[in-house]
């Protein structure tokens, strides 16, 4: 079984999330239905040709974070042109278990995959993708409009670094 969701098995939950922020209630929403979402660790990325142009600066909030980034091959070329630095992974119709492999090693926070609407040869690679996340517990994201949310979560959440010199926001002054 395919763990890729139908817009009509989108539609159909178990869990709400209620607050007066879209991103808050969607993030109680998914604490509810038992994903696990982390602020750390390495981010597994293979998205249909449609999908890569508007992946790359969601993968590079992830990024800015201090996420490791991993991509399988044609995904990888893109997120590095981008200048994001990114390990590549072989799928299995390239001959590899490389992707699966990094799956099951334990390490990955996150796997995000899309779907063509004509998959064509690469079908079999996001299903085997998708059933090796689902099968080693790892959040597995399939729309770019919930890893948006999850990103907009994270960054609220997420103590971020800054020098005692840095401007103060909303223009308060330092007390100097």
């Amino acid at each position: 079984m395919d763990a890729y969701l139908s817009p009509e098995m989108k539609s159909t939950g178990e869990a709400i999330g209620y607050d007066l922020k879209l991103h808050r209630a969607a993030y109680k929403a998914m604490i509810a239905s038992g994903l696990t979402l982390r602020n750390y660790g390495t981010v597994l990325v293979s998205v249909a040709d449609e999908d890569k142009e508007e992946t790359v600066p969601l993968i590079k909030r992830f990024y800015d974070m201090g996420f490791n980034i991993e991509a399988t091959t044609l995904t990888g070329e893109v997120l590095k042109a981008h200048g994001i630095r990114t390990r590549i992974r072989r799928k299995p119709s390239e001959g590899s278990e490389e992707v699966l492999d990094s799956i099951r090693a334990g390490y990955v926070s996150y796997v995000i995959n899309t779907r063509a609407v004509l998959s064509g040869v690469h079908y079999g690679d996001g299903v085997a993708i998708r059933r090796a996340a689902a099968a080693n517990n790892i959040t597995m994201l399939t729309s770019l409009d919930t890893v948006r949310m999850v990103l907009d979560v994270l960054e609220e959440v997420t103590l971020g670094v800054s020098t005692i010199d840095a401007e103060q926001p909303h223009g308060k002054e330092t007390g100097k």
